[in-house]
């Protein structure tokens, strides 16, 4: 079993008949870094699957550029509500490095359902994880104070932090560049 296929069966919990057919409509594509995967105001026509590398989702403020997420290995990337709704993106999705992903196109997407006749359970099950993902960050950023924040993703995701701009990985923590440095060096001691 694939890499994608075992992602796909773990998120997703489809028999092995269906995993060939959905896991068969993912094709490879490549982003080298600083590409784009979608840009802000366009439309989303695909949803990937991080084979290796990294992508930053992010917006513009008036004031500055804030990380919402680093997408990485084993992870699915997507404007989530431009997939879905067909709306214009929310998201700058843009390669931190080169890029290594199975993409499904949003047609495709969209046929699922024709090949695997309790997809639509299988999505909402699918759209929910996402959900309950988003629950348990505003979470932390409500509950957790900055330095437990940074050991929390750090234990999730330690290669991060030798791989992405700290200031990025600052951002989608919610602390200034300056707090996530005095953090990290006071771990450190």
């Amino acid at each position: 079993m694939s890499a994608l296929e075992s992602y796909i069966q773990s998120y997703f919990g489809i028999n092995q008949a269906s995993l060939q057919q959905v896991s068969a409509l993912f094709q490879e594509e490549s982003l080298s870094k600083a590409d784009f995967f979608v840009r802000q105001g366009q439309y989303c026509r695909k949803l990937s699957f991080v084979r290796s590398g990294y992508l930053r989702v992010y917006a513009s403020t008036e004031r500055k550029e804030v990380t919402q997420w680093i997408s990485s290995k084993d992870y699915f990337v997507a404007d989530l509500g431009s997939l879905i709704f067909d709306a214009p993106a929310r998201w700058n999705i843009q390669a931190l490095s080169d890029c290594e992903l199975y993409t499904i196109s949003h047609e495709d997407y969209r046929n699922i359902g024709k090949l695997v006749p309790q997809w639509q359970e299988l999505e909402k099950l699918f759209i929910a994880k996402c959900f309950m993902t988003l629950e348990d960050r505003v979470f932390s950023f409500l509950s957790m104070s900055a330095e437990e924040r940074y050991h929390a993703l750090f234990a999730m995701n330690s290669a991060l932090f030798n791989e992405v701009p700290l200031h990025y990985i600052a951002s989608m923590l919610g602390m200034t560049p300056e707090t996530l440095s005095r953090i990290r060096k006071n771990s450190a001691s």
